[in-house]
Order: structure tokens, then sequence, then C-alpha cells
């Protein structure tokens, strides 16, 4: 019988941290190593910040437990439609949701869907449940680190959009990810003035709630 050793995202891990190591030295070849890197962990994909809106808000009209609750219930509204169109959901960080995808129109309908299904969601709920989401989006060369992370200025971009510049109901996309979709995305654009570092462009998608 053929030995085996799993390995997992730590892997990962432990071989980006002993390169950065490695480039901290004095004198390190810093190009050669960010070279490695690159190629090691180097993807394409769709990355996706969720947040949820009135955060502050509603810790002060209904107390922490009851935010506590909605979080889980976004979870819970929320996770099914992301297996739908295909995401992985890579972590959450208190009301914020990290996802990428590979197929970046399937990323852009799941951030419209998920905005549809909450409206559906909070017309049958009373006003202190409401689910207000808040949606980002970027599109490129990142670097992926096992199923823990992901690095990158898309990355950046996409966290500001949507943890910072959006507010409910919205979903902001970065110019790449506007281009990655086309003008086939049975949605409309509208460009913003302010424009997160990392990004070329930022846009305002037009879609029916």
């Amino acid at each position: 019988m053929r030995n085996t050793r799993r390995v997992g995202a730590s892997a990962s891990v432990e071989r980006l941290s002993a390169l950065i190591e490695e480039r901290m030295e004095p004198g390190s070849d810093t190009e050669r190593i960010d070279r490695r890197i690159w190629d090691l962990f180097g993807e394409t994909w769709c990355v996706m910040f969720t947040d949820l809106a009135g955060f502050s808000r509603q810790v002060e009209r209904y107390g922490i437990i009851h935010f506590l609750q909605t979080v889980y219930a976004s979870e819970r509204e929320l996770c099914p439609i992301i297996d739908e169109h295909d995401g992985i959901l890579l972590k959450t960080e208190g009301d914020s949701f990290l996802v990428v995808f590979r197929n970046p129109a399937k990323a852009l309908a799941c951030g419209v869907a998920m905005q549809q299904h909450l409206k559906r969601h909070n017309e049958s709920t009373p006003a202190e449940d409401d689910i207000l989401l808040c949606v980002g989006l970027g599109f490129g060369r990142v670097l992926k680190i096992g199923d823990d992370d992901v690095f990158g200025a898309q990355v950046n971009a996409a966290s500001k959009l949507g943890e910072d510049t959006a507010n409910a109901w919205e979903i902001l996309v970065t110019g790449a990810m506007k281009d990655a979709v086309g003008d086939d995305a049975g949605v409309g654009f509208e460009a913003l003035e302010s424009v997160p570092p990392g990004a070329a462009s930022a846009w305002r998608v037009t879609y029916e709630l």
C-alpha cells in the first residue's frame, strides 16, 4: 500500500511564510522571490466583499445580540445563493463575507440574486430584522493562499467598495470587473466619482430589485 501524506492550506501558508522570510533577508533578490510567489500563488479570480448596512444603528437600537442574530440570518439566507453561483466563501469577519468566483458573470449574477432574495425576505419579516446588504466586486490577478485568503489590488478595491463605499442595496464594481462581464450582463453601470486604490475606475450596477 502506498504511503500518503495529507496536506492542506497550511502548506501554502508555510511556503509563503518561508519566501517572505527569505525576502526580508538583507541583500535578497526580491524580484526573483516575487516571481516565485506569483508563480506559486498567482491566480485570476473575481473577488466579492459584502457588508451589512447600519451596524452601529442596529447595535444602538436593538443591542448586540440582535445584531448577531442578523449576521446569522444573513449567512443562512445568502450561503445557498453563493453555492448556486459557484462561489467559494473563504471567510467571514463580523458581518462581512469574502467570496471568490472563477466566473465574473456568475459573481455579478450572484450579487444581484442576493439583493433580490433579501428584498423578498425583508418583506416577510419585521423591520428590525431587515438584512441590508452592500456588495463590492473586483476581478483580476491575485495571490490566493490555499482556501485561507486572497491578496491583491483588486482585492483591496473590492473591499473598499463593499465595506466602506456601498450603501444598502448597492452593488459596486471595479472597472476591471465591468470589463470582464462585458455588455451582456443584463444590468447597467453608472460611473462613480470616487475610485478606490487598486482600481482604474469604479461603477454602480443598476439592476431590477
